[in-house]
Formats: structure tokens, sequence, C-alpha cells
């Protein structure tokens, strides 16, 4: 979808446009006092305090350089949603949610029927824990453009994360109508089995896995991939348990996912010590953690 929209060189518009770049602007490294180091930038569920952590050294410093290019290309051309939308991605890749909401909200203003501001504003309402703010940004964004998957996917998680699995099952079901490619059915297709098992719609999520073959290119995926082979009894369960223990993103995908499906296979002490391993990781933006986060806040039961 080509979401560019015309503007003239000059008119009544323009002053507008001046102080909407000014205040984007003002999130750039330099351009405004950072916001104290001790300041969190979300608070988890369970109330604990959520710090930017994105990287350090050189790969931070590449990050810096991107939200400084995006900032050239926002001042360039300030009434274009697509460079509205680099620069919230440049800010949400430093883990500047908070800015990227602002810098989408101020797109918005200028843009009200862009459906892909929405999109990525739900998104980041999603990392800092606004379900409610992130399922109406997402319903505005599908009310808008009805045949975009990462709309219908974002969707789909804000209603999981609430625990609302009938409403994640419909917006999931409207996402498969809109995959095309073998990723993008994996992805969809794990959320939507697990929305459908939480309803315990069995053979309905029998039927989600029929989708699933051996031999798919799974691309970035891959956890979802293994997860789903997992359930047609193609993976063991050990074969997750080491893909978990790789690294801290594979815990969040892979852990959460491997306990969500022991959770509903009623291995709650099992689920619930990987849950709370989750929940302890830094790495607190991936949809697994939140995810394991919203377990906890909504069954203290699994806490301890």
């Amino acid at each position: 979808m080509n979401i560019r929209v015309s503007r003239t060189a000059a008119g009544p518009a323009a002053p507008v446009f001046v102080v909407f770049l000014a205040v984007l602007l003002a999130g750039i490294p330099g351009c405004r006092q950072k916001a104290p180091r001790d300041k969190p930038e979300a608070v988890s569920l369970l109330g604990r305090p959520l710090h930017r952590t994105p990287a350090a050294g050189e790969a931070l410093a590449k990050l810096e350089d991107g939200l400084r290019e995006a900032a050239v290309k926002l001042e360039a051309d300030p009434a274009n949603p697509e460079t509205v939308i680099l620069y919230g991605r440049a800010l949400s890749g430093l883990w500047r949610y908070r800015d990227a909401i602002d810098a989408y909200t101020k797109g918005i203003a200028a843009n009200p029927d862009q459906a892909m501001l929405y999109r990525h504003r739900g998104h980041r309402h999603i990392s800092v824990r606004e379900f409610d703010r992130a399922a109406a940004d997402l319903a505005r964004a599908a009310e808008l453009n009805d045949h975009e998957f990462d709309i219908w996917y974002h969707l789909g998680l804000a209603h999981y994360l609430k625990g609302e699995f009938d409403r994640a099952e419909a917006a999931y079901r409207r996402c498969r109508e809109a995959s095309h490619d073998d990723g993008s059915i994996i992805a969809v297709s794990n959320w939507l089995y697990l929305a459908l098992t939480r309803q315990g719609k069995s053979a309905e999520a029998a039927e989600v896995l029929d989708g699933i073959k051996d031999g798919m290119d799974a691309g970035e995926n891959i956890s979802y991939y293994n997860l789903l082979l997992f359930d047609k009894g193609l993976k063991q369960e050990a074969e997750l348990e080491a893909a978990a223990s790789s690294s801290d993103l594979e815990m969040a995908t892979t852990g959460y996912g491997l306990a969500c499906r022991l959770l509903i296979r009623g291995e709650r002490d099992k689920a619930a010590e990987m849950f709370r391993k989750i929940v302890a990781l830094p790495y607190w933006p991936a949809f697994g953690y939140i995810a394991a986060e919203a377990e906890l806040n909504r069954s203290p039961d699994l806490r301890s």
C-alpha cells in the first residue's frame, strides 16, 4: 500500500508542518536533554520498571546513526507518513517507544486516514503494555485497510494479551487470509493455534496444523515453525527446550510457546517455572516476554 500523501509547496498548512517537524526532531540525540537514566520506559504488568537497554558500543552507535538519518529524511519530507514511520521505527530500535508513540501521534494528526500510522502506534502501545490503546489503534487501522497482514497480526496479539481469545481468533483468521508466504502463514498459525486451544477448540486447532507442512520456508519465523512441528508430533520437547536456552530472544519466543502448550496440557508447575524465567530476562519488548507477563498477571497462582 502506498501511503504517501500529496502536499503543496506553500499555503496555509505549511506552518503546521514546521511545528510538527520541530516537535518530532526534539527526540533526536543531541537535540534535547535525555531522560534521566533511572526513568523507566514502561512498567511491566507485574509492576517491574522496564528500562531502555537496546544495545551498547558499535551496535548502539549504529542505531543512533540510523535515527539521525531518519531525522534528515523527515526534515526533507515532513508531511509524508513514510518518513514519520521511518523515524518512529528508528526510535523504536533504541527502545524509545514513548517517543515513537509521540511521533506517530503527530503523524496521525497530519494524516488521520493513514492506516499504517495507527498500525505502528498500536504496536508500540503493545510494547509499553497499553493493550486497550493498542487494540483501538489497530482496529482503526483495520477499518482503513482490511487486507494488510501486519495490521491483523498485531490486532490479534493485542486481544490475545488481554485474554480475549475469541477476538484474537477472529483477527488471526483475517490475518491468515492476508498471508501469502510460508513465513507469514507460520507466524499467524502459531498464534491462531494458541487462541483456539485456549478456548478448548481442539478440532479447529488441528485444522490449523493441517496447513503446516515439513519443508516450509520459515525464514525469521523458524521458532514458530518448530513449535507447530512440535504440535504435529514432529519435534520433541527436549528439542524446544534446547532451542529456548540458546538466547534471551529464543527463551522469550520458543520458551513462551512451549510453556503455553504445557499450560494447556495441564502441566501448570512446569509452565509457571518457564514463564517466571522469561520475565526475569532483560529482553522485555519481545512478544513472548509480554505474553508471559500476561499469563502471570492473569493467574497469580502461577507466580510462585
